[in-house]
């Protein structure tokens, strides 16, 4: 008996591409979604408005394997010993929610499958899977 696959690479690069373009947006959706729920610390905005942004790490081989890296970036000074510090007394002036560990809700709390489902449905949309 002999089996023999022949695999569509365009499809498969095709889907890879749905992937990584799937993931650039759901990251910014992460963006977004924190500066809706206002939870970020904000005096002048700088760091929430310039500083926190969507950084995407080309294509690298490791052990044999691609890696393409997507990540939600705070890039400011203050931002570690922000966050870090749930005693801070913040001020809610511009951000009604504003405090410490402002991910919190995406790691272990009630969005923790937010960019999970929104990748699934941007993926879906993009590759017609």
């Amino acid at each position: 008996m002999k089996i023999e696959i022949t695999l569509d690479k365009q499809a498969i690069r095709e889907i890879e591409n749905a992937a990584k373009k799937a993931a650039v947006e759901a990251m910014e959706k992460l963006r977004k979604d924190i500066l809706d729920s206002e939870t970020m610390p904000f005096d002048t905005g700088d760091m929430q408005n310039n500083q926190t942004f969507v950084a995407v790490e080309g294509e690298e081989e490791i052990n044999g394997e691609e890696i393409y890296s997507v990540s939600l970036i705070t890039g400011s000074p203050q931002a570690r010993r922000l966050y870090y510090h749930p005693e801070y007394q913040f001020q809610q002036g511009h951000n009604d929610n504003a405090g410490a560990l402002w991910l919190e809700p995406y790691i272990n709390g009630d969005k923790k499958d937010f960019v999970q489902t929104e990748f699934a449905r941007i993926f879906k949309e993009k590759s017609g899977v």
